[in-house]
């Protein structure tokens, strides 16, 4: 294999390993793995390079977590998402805390 097509290998996989570090931090532990989303801003793509390559990373970062990943580019932002269908507990507990969450923003506008 030319050297070039090694480097561009191994940064590749470089990138796929920090974007899975980076969905896997964004998780809530309360939704067992589910709700994933990574949300890269205009200046987290111009360091990671070409997008066509960043998206296609973090496609496969996400299947690494069980993911069923999407990625939507939106305002200079790449949206990664997990598109899995979400077990009734988890989908559930999470619009408690929704819920909760909006309860406590209502009360602390008045």
């Amino acid at each position: 294999m030319p050297v070039k097509d090694e480097l561009a290998r191994r940064r590749y996989e470089n990138l796929v390993d920090r974007l899975e570090s980076m969905m896997r931090a964004a998780l809530k532990p309360q939704y067992e793995g589910y709700y994933g989303q990574l949300i890269l801003s205009g200046d987290d793509l111009a360091e990671m390079g070409e997008l066509k390559d960043v998206r296609r990373a973090a496609r496969e970062a996400a299947r690494r977590l069980g993911w069923k990943p999407t990625t939507h580019l939106v305002g200079g932002r790449l949206f990664v998402l997990d598109e899995r269908e979400v077990p009734e507990e988890i989908e559930l507990r999470a619009a408690a805390s929704a819920a909760a969450a909006m309860d406590r923003a209502w009360r602390d506008g008045r």
